[in-house]
Parts: structure tokens; C-alpha cells; sequence
């Protein structure tokens, strides 16, 4: 079941959108296995018709108050809106009408508003949406085109770059994230973060099994988060992992 918060997410949608929201779904965590306790609540909404910069700051100003940032008791809300006729009929790079994540958190807080992008790793959650883990609307195959399997392979290789930008910042969602990228690319699986851990930690030499290791147990609730320690190993266990995502690129 959905956190309770969720339908306040989908009130906000409607409240704000309109008649243009058609859809609005549950992804990630929530459907691969559950929420864990670092899980942010990742919701895609497909709407009708674009976005307005009001509206959009409308979205921005009331998440703010109803996202957890890091450290507080709140969940942390991924939204993430994209047009119908963005993605029916697909192409790539698909285009985000509207993001919203922690990590830009200082930036919606200085007064930036999202606007409609190209954004390429957006290709997986809407292969996701398989799922079906609806909140409002019809099922999402009614309004969105499958993604080919050569788009997905492209997009989870696409954000690559920008993960290990933030590795100091955000290690621990990096790392899994990493794994995750290069489980889908050996695989063809979207599997949840501790599932692509297990995965990979089966892979990886010893040496770097204990950063990894770590990264799962801090995701799990089993572990708090301290990095001391194994931080000397941290870049060397990320590179490897990005040279497993290489050996599978397209």
C-alpha cells in the first residue's frame, strides 16, 4: 500500500493540473520489493496538456513542505511530470515537463522552477510504470508507448556521468545506483537497490565488497551511515562498478 501521504500527492496534482492530470503512479522502491528506510516516494503523473511556470512553482512551493530533506522524518518525494504527447509516440531522448527531488532542494528554496527538458534516464521509470501500481487514472499502458529495450540500454548508461559528479555528496545512493545501472545492462531486470547489490556484490572483487556492502546495510535500516572508514576504498569500489556498466554498454 501507498504511504498515507500519497494521496495528498495526487490532491496537489489535481488541485494544481487540473483536467489535464490522467495519471498518476507509484515506481521505484514502491514497487520493486518495497519502500526501504532511505527510499524516496517516486511518483510519475502523466498530464494532457503542458505545464505553466505558475503551476510549476505552485508544485515546487507545496512539495517543499510535504518532502522529507535528508535528516528529517519525512519521506523524501521524487515527481516527476511528463506531457502524453511527449511519450506517445515514443522517441529519445524523452522530455521531463516538470522534476522535483531533494537533491535540487537549494535551488527550489533560491527560486528556481523546473522547466520542461530533454532528460534520457527517464526512459526506465516509464518502463517501470509496467507495474501498474496506479494511484489515479487508467493503467499506464493507456497512455504511454513501451520503451525498446536499446532506449533503456542508452538511458541507464546516459546518467552515468552526473552519479559520480555527486559520489562524495550522495555515496550511498550513488554506489547503489551504480549497481543498479550495471544489473539492468547485464540483465535486462529493473531490480530494486538491495536486489542489484546482491547482484553485484557477487561480482565484485573482496576488496571492494565491504563500500558496497555498507551502501545496502545503510538502505536497509540495518546500518547507520558512516563512511569513515571505508571511505579510502569508496572511489575504487564506484570505478569498478562503472567499468561493469562498461563492459555492457551499448
Amino acid at each position: 500500500m501507498p504511504e498515507p501521504h500519497a494521496d495528498l500527492l495526487v490532491r496537489l496534482l489535481r488541485g494544481t493540473l487540473g483536467d489535464s492530470v490522467l495519471g498518476v503512479y507509484l515506481h521505484g522502491s514502491a514497487t520493486l520489493g518495497g519502500l526501504r528506510p532511505h527510499s524516496d516516494l517516486d511518483i510519475p503523473a502523466v498530464v494532457r496538456d503542458p505545464t505553466t511556470h505558475p503551476q510549476r512553482r505552485c508544485l515546487v512551493q507545496e512539495l517543499l513542505k510535504v518532502s522529507g530533506p535528508p535528516g528529517s522524518r519525512m519521506r523524501p518525494v521524487e515527481l516527476i511530470v511528463v506531457a502524453q504527447g511527449d511519450v506517445r509516440p515514443w522517441r529519445y531522448p524523452p522530455t521531463c515537463e516538470f522534476l522535483y527531488g531533494e537533491w535540487l532542494r537549494a535551488d527550489y528554496e533560491r527560486g528556481v522552477t523546473p522547466g520542461p527538458e530533454p532528460m534520457p534516464d527517464l526512459a526506465p521509470l516509464l518502463m517501470v510504470l509496467g507495474a501498474d501500481a496506479r494511484l489515479y487514472g487508467p493503467p499506464p499502458a493507456d497512455l504511454i508507448d513501451p520503451v525498446p529495450q536499446e532506449d533503456l540500454r542508452r538511458a541507464v548508461v546516459a546518467g552515468v556521468p552526473q552519479l559520480l559528479s555527486e559520489l562524495d555528496r550522495d555515496t550511498r545512493d550513488v554506489l547503489l545506483t551504480l549497481a543498479q545501472v550495471w544489473t539492468t545492462l547485464a540483465t535486462g531486470a529493473i531490480r530494486s537497490k538491495d536486489a542489484a547489490a546482491d547482484w553485484a556484490l557477487q561480482r565484485l572483487p573482496t576488496e571492494h565488497r565491504p563500500v558496497l556492502a555498507h551502501a545496502r546495510a545503510v538502505h536497509l535500516g540495518e546500518e547507520a551511515e558512516d563512511w569513515t572508514e571505508l571511505w579510502p576504498g569508496v572511489r575504487s569500489c564506484a570505478d569498478f562498478l562503472v567499468r561493469g556498466v562498461e563492459d555492457q554498454a551499448p
